[in-house]
């Protein structure tokens, strides 16, 4: 197999598919090139499923094109806990012949890694900051821890959401609409929209300090796009991240590990069957982890 750094020093000079077999070998061993500097920032776009997030990144992507910027999207996918497989289709709605010249896509899947992001999207991001990729998207699938998580690796994160309150209510609940940085209400061409939009402003406003901007889009019409991109521009990124961001790497490296063991499936197998306490299989597992055994 190339060696990393030299797929690192061909994709520099623009070789995409270097680029690719890059992406791919830090997928699979793990390893990840020493990376020098960093010439752009991460947006992490999450929401609901069906909230349309992938069309509106589609948007934004064209947008940023427009302007001269180089654009990296990295689509996760879950992967099946019982096939294994990923759909790994979030590029079909993405791409355009008009696009190729400054936009890379490309999707990931989580592998065994709960939650949806891996360990891996660190190494991936810095990679493409590395080769020149200036505005890096990741689009979590709307599902699961996912949207808390991404909080921890991006700069900047953008909630997407449709008319249906109920959604925006789930993310109140699971505290994903205080992670946000930027609020999109997409669907704007449809009826309860701007009600949706309102009712979020009215719960940010009950915190004096929260002036966060709620946007009305519709990715469909291309409406209010340059807004969103201005307001993402100019929004400053979230320094208070830095401890949280290394706990969820620590966390998910640790996950990776642990799923990742040679012995998990028959550990699992002994909790089944009673022979072994969980607490018993912890200890088993950080034995050998002490020892090597990885």
């Amino acid at each position: 197999m190339t060696d990393i750094s030299d797929l690192l020093e061909s994709a520099k000079l623009g070789d995409r598919r270097s680029l690719s077999m890059l992406i791919s070998a830090i997928s699979e061993s793990g390893d990840s090139p020493s990376i020098n500097s960093a010439t752009g920032w991460i947006l992490g776009v999450t929401g609901p499923p069906g909230s349309g997030k992938s069309t509106l990144i589609g948007q934004m992507v064209r947008k940023w094109a427009s302007l001269g910027e180089r654009i990296a999207v990295l689509a996760l996918d879950p992967t099946s806990p019982l096939s294994g497989g990923s759909l790994l289709a979030d590029r079909i709605r993405m791409e355009g012949d008009d696009l190729r010249e400054n936009v890379f896509v490309r999707s990931i899947p989580s592998g065994k890694t709960p939650g949806a992001i891996s360990p891996i999207l660190w190494p991936i991001c810095g990679v493409l900051s590395e080769c020149g990729w200036t505005r890096i998207i990741v689009e979590t699938v709307g599902t699961g821890q996912s949207e808390f998580r991404i909080a921890a690796l991006v700069d900047r994160l953008l909630l997407v959401d449709g008319p249906d309150r109920g959604d925006i209510i789930q993310a109140e609940k699971a505290g994903i609409l205080e992670l946000a940085d930027v609020i999109a209400v997409n669907k704007s061409d449809l009826p309860g929209a701007s009600s949706a939009a309102q009712h979020i402003r009215s719960s940010l406003s009950l915190a004096s300090d929260d002036n966060r901007d709620v946007v009305l889009v519709s990715a469909k019409e291309g409406h209010g796009i340059h807004e969103l991109v201005e307001i993402i521009e100019n929004c400053e990124p979230q320094k208070t991240r830095g401890k949280m961001m290394m706990m969820e790497r620590l966390i998910s490296e640790w996950d990776s590990i642990l799923v990742s063991h040679p012995e998990i499936d028959n550990i699992a197998s002994e909790l089944c069957d009673g022979s072994i306490t969980v607490r018993e299989a912890i200890e088993i597992l950080v034995s050998s982890i002490r020892e090597g055994g990885l």
